[in-house]
């Protein structure tokens, strides 16, 4: 599985963006989906994942009520809505993918797109 994410940017606090991650490969219905993010100095951090059919969907403490991570199987595409951003989510948003039960440990994900940046800032 190939993925690109994409969707990145700069917005000011409590703006919105939506960050899209595009798959390649025949099965990708079959794979559980996730974003993670790496800030400047931290290790990289689970944010959010989803099962295929949607029937197991988690997300960390710190974006509960304000993310939502969704998926369009049939254009192989996981997205991210991040609404109310604050400055600390500012960081490199990376989609991964993996087969079979849901996780949310990185080590965990073999599959990885290549990152884009999100910076929240007045």
């Amino acid at each position: 599985v190939q993925l690109q994410a994409s969707g990145g940017g700069s917005v000011q606090p409590g703006g919105s963006l939506r960050l899209s991650c595009a798959a390649s490969g025949r099965t990708f219905s079959s794979y559980i989906m996730a974003w993670f993010r790496q800030s400047p100095g931290k290790e990289r951090e689970f944010v959010a994942a989803r099962t295929w059919n949607g029937r197991t969907t988690g997300y960390a403490d710190s974006v509960k009520g304000r993310f939502s991570i969704s998926r369009d199987n049939a254009q192989n595409t996981v997205y991210l809505q991040m609404n109310s951003l604050k400055p600390e989510d500012t960081a490199v948003y990376y989609c991964a993918a993996k087969e079979g039960s849901y996780q949310t440990n990185q080590y965990r994900y073999p599959y990885w797109g290549q990152g884009t940046l999100v910076t929240v800032s007045s």
